[in-house]
């Protein structure tokens, strides 16, 4: 009996195909679990608005509640350059962040030993890079009001986001951030601009006064935000944790990332608060990358972060460490095979999504014999 619900929503682009890879993967450990999996699958993004005129659809978000996981593709394109704001593809995974509650996102910067030629960086600066970035995803400038383009006359406009934070977002946020901390490095470092942003201040205040209250077994520290930026180009393996607002832990997510060699390699989860009463919390997971409209139908997509945010499904969301910890291992050995899709320098020997798929599927094989 199914004791596991995934909502899948593959989006657009090379969405749907990474979301095929997906369903393998899965198929694989429910095969072996003795059928603990359902899945149900719906539309998101500019295929949503395709079909229903919305980004997303009432019924798909009543889906979403009721999963104990979202497995989430990629959204937009060219195609929906135009459509009106409030239905453009990118609503639909903001409407699932909000719904949902999913205030803490996670996004692990891995640099694989086989890959740690593929950076821009050299070897030694991002081998064995192993960061996790916890940003807030509910607050901040993305959501703030008034948020608007006023207009002012005689041919001016203004635009206008608000940066607000009240102290119960930084707070939980922050222990997140430190729960994470402990079970890996136990540093935690915390990022804003206090210098020249109120937010910021009142960032630092909080997280510094939840440290100090419940955490101080817990290594902190405070840095601004473009030094950190610079930090994580200069020497990344400084960091273990880094939380940081919704703007900040946008940017600074994707720049850690690009120092594993691809956006397509990275996965990343989106969390929701505890339910007192199941100990269960709404998550969604997806890969960091986009769509790529530019490769989408060719058969190229790395699919390696789709697969792994499946395994921060299994380690966050069902409670399945083992299986987890079985899934990035073969990933990894997957990679030493030398298996590469395009993205990470497979060039003329480059393999599709297709074959990568089934290189970590035979990994998997190996690893549990």
């Amino acid at each position: 009996m199914a004791t596991h619900k995934i909502l899948l929503l593959p989006g657009d682009g090379i969405g749907t195909e990474i979301a095929a890879a997906a369903r393998k993967v899965i198929a694989w450990f429910d095969s072996r679990a003795g059928g603990v999996f359902e899945i149900e699958e719906d539309v998101v993004g500019g295929a949503a608005y395709d079909a229903h005129g919305v980004a997303i659809t009432d019924a798909a978000m009543d889906l979403a509640q009721a999963s104990d996981a979202v497995l989430f593709g990629a959204v937009g394109g060219p195609k929906w350059a135009s459509v009106p704001y409030e239905v453009r593809p990118e609503a639909g995974l903001l409407r699932l962040r909000k719904d949902l509650g999913l205030f803490a996102n996670l996004r692990p910067a891995i640099c694989y030993p086989a890959l740690a030629d593929a950076s821009s960086l050299k070897r030694e600066v991002v081998e064995g890079l192993d960061i996790l970035i916890v940003r807030e995803l509910t607050g901040g400038v993305y959501f703030g009001e008034p948020k608007e383009i006023r207009d002012l006359g005689n041919g001016q406009k203004r635009g206008i986001d608000t940066q607000v934070y009240d102290t119960y977002e930084i707070e939980r946020i922050a222990r997140v951030a430190f729960d994470l901390a402990r079970t890996r490095s136990n540093k935690v470092s915390s990022s804003e601009k206090h210098n020249v942003m109120k937010s910021g201040v009142l960032w630092k205040e909080v997280v510094t006064a939840v440290h100090a209250r419940e955490y101080g077994d817990v290594a902190l520290d405070h840095i601004l935000a473009d030094n950190c930026g610079m930090q994580l180009v200069r020497w990344p393996k400084q960091f273990d944790v880094i939380v940081c607002d919704n703007l900040f832990g946008d940017m600074l997510s994707d720049v850690a990332a690009m120092l594993t060699g691809s956006l397509g390699m990275l996965p990343s989860a989106a969390l929701g608060a505890t339910d007192p009463a199941t100990g269960k919390r709404k998550a969604m997971y997806e890969p960091v990358h986009g769509s790529a409209p530019d490769i989408a139908g060719t058969g190229a997509a790395n699919p390696i972060a789709m697969i792994a945010s499946f395994a921060m499904a299994l380690r966050y969301s069902f409670g399945m460490v083992d299986e987890a910890n079985l899934l990035d291992k073969a990933i990894a050995a997957a990679l030493d095979t030398g298996a590469r899709t395009r993205d990470i320098g497979g060039g003329d020997n480059s393999v599709g999504t297709e074959a990568m798929t089934a290189t970590i599927l035979a990994a998997l094989d190996r690893l549990s014999a």
